[in-house]
């Protein structure tokens, strides 16, 4: 371990008690700063989380030319007539979500360079169905030396049929969309809660979108669009993290500014193992304790199971009495931190896309690593509720997606702390 690496330093077997409020969604206010580029008056949004990928996209747009203030919860974005048409290399592979300046960087100055997005190490999730709908709105696609070159004279609204329901081509083509003649139909659109909070925020900018939220959006092109200002839905992982933490724990947790219709399915498959959850307006509660079921869950695009769920939702079927079946349907590489969870005493085997959890298990602390934002989640949630110490690594990944997870976790009475080096 390096001098400066950080880590967590979890004690186990605390119950969670109290009331948590989660943060903006990472998942909305980063591709609502991409949409700010859309416009050259200032753009303020609200509810904004204290992450490094926000950090990140703030670097991304500052190099683009856009100036970004950033106080207490809100960020406000001004990308005035000279911003830049290129998302370099060394900021765009720290967060593949960055590839959502494409759209409307075509839309509105007509030319874009953009690196080819890392992100987290869970596959490939490959762009080509963003390139193919700005391909088929008129620009001229290009590839070389790892970046996206997009150039388009003139966008054209066309209809276009995505082959899956991937959330960033959905955002890209939508925002690309504003800028072309005539009306764009998206079929098989990603339905998202984040994705209707962006149509909101660009409905307030001026825009026309029709069907957000449902599989067919229809974006109007042309409209002259201005500054706004806007609050960021709640982050339903981070709350369903909390949830799942409440019912590992033996806990009881108030979980506030957040929509639980937002996360019904992985609610109810809680209640299915035996999780007491109570759902208010923005607010749930969920009491832990008991034996828990095994159930079987399948991930999908909204409204199913979250993928960015699956590795939480692993650790309380570990507990459960039974054998679940977790199957992976959106990132073929997300299976890749159980060799860590089973080093804590659970007892999963990988078949294909399948995760077979037998549950039953009494966890134990060791050393373990995060190998990507939600398996960092999936770790300290296992630290929470097993027997002795875990420390659990890398948890640089942890930090792009939680606002010092540590630190709230600790006030509903865990015992977890954050060391930096040996």
């Amino acid at each position: 371990m390096s001098a400066g690496e950080e880590r967590f330093v979890i004690v186990g077997g605390k119950p969670l008690r109290g009331e948590v409020r989660v943060c903006g969604a990472k998942n909305s206010v980063l591709k609502l700063m991409a949409a700010s580029l859309l416009t050259p008056e200032e753009c303020v949004i609200h509810n904004v989380p204290h992450i490094t990928d926000v950090e990140i996209m703030a670097e991304v747009l500052r190099h683009l030319g856009a100036e970004v203030g950033w106080e207490d919860d809100t960020i406000r974005v001004r990308a005035g007539e000279f911003a830049g048409r290129e998302a370099p290399y060394h900021l765009v592979r720290r967060m593949r979500a960055s590839i959502v300046v494409l759209g409307p960087l075509v839309a509105r100055f007509g030319e874009a360079k953009v690196a080819i997005p890392g992100g987290c190490n869970i596959g490939s999730r490959k762009i080509d169905m963003h390139l193919r709908g700005l391909a088929e709105m008129g620009a001229e696609i290009s590839t070389e030396h790892g970046y996206v070159y997009a150039r388009a004279s003139r966008l054209r609204g066309r209809h276009i049929v995505l082959d899956f329901p991937s959330v960033g081509a959905t955002e890209n083509l939508m925002m690309a969309a504003l800028g072309a003649e005539g009306t764009t139909v998206i079929e098989n659109a990603a339905r998202e809660p984040e994705i209707q909070d962006l149509a909101a925020f660009l409905v307030s900018m001026g825009a026309e979108i029709g069907g957000a939220g449902t599989p067919v959006l229809e974006v109007e092109g042309g409209a002259e669009l201005r500054g706004t200002e806007h609050t960021v839905i709640g982050d339903r992982i981070e709350a369903g993290t909390f949830a799942v933490a409440a019912a590992v724990t033996g806990g009881d947790l108030t979980i506030t500014g957040v929509r639980p219709e937002h996360l019904a399915l992985p609610l109810e498959k809680m209640r299915a193992a035996g999780v007491e959850v109570q759902e208010g307006e923005d607010d749930l509660r969920v009491r832990g304790g008991g034996d828990y079921r095994a159930v079987d869950v399948a991930t999908l695009p909204f409204p199913g199971f979250p993928t960015d769920m699956q590795p939480q939702i692993m650790v309380l079927l570990s507990l459960a009495c039974g054998t679940s079946v977790v199957t992976e349907n959106v990132f073929e590489s997300r299976f890749m931190f159980v060799d860590e969870l089973n080093r804590m005493g659970c007892d999963i085997t990988i078949e294909g896309h399948h995760a077979i959890v037998r549950g039953g298990r009494k966890l134990s602390g060791t050393e373990v690593c995060a190998t990507d934002l939600r398996a960092g989640a999936a770790l300290v949630l296992a630290g929470l509720a097993a027997e002795g110490e875990t420390q659990v690594l890398d948890i640089h990944h942890i930090d792009r997606g939680y606002q010092r997870l540590e630190e709230k976790l600790s006030k509903l009475g865990a015992e977890i702390r954050r060391v930096t080096g040996d």
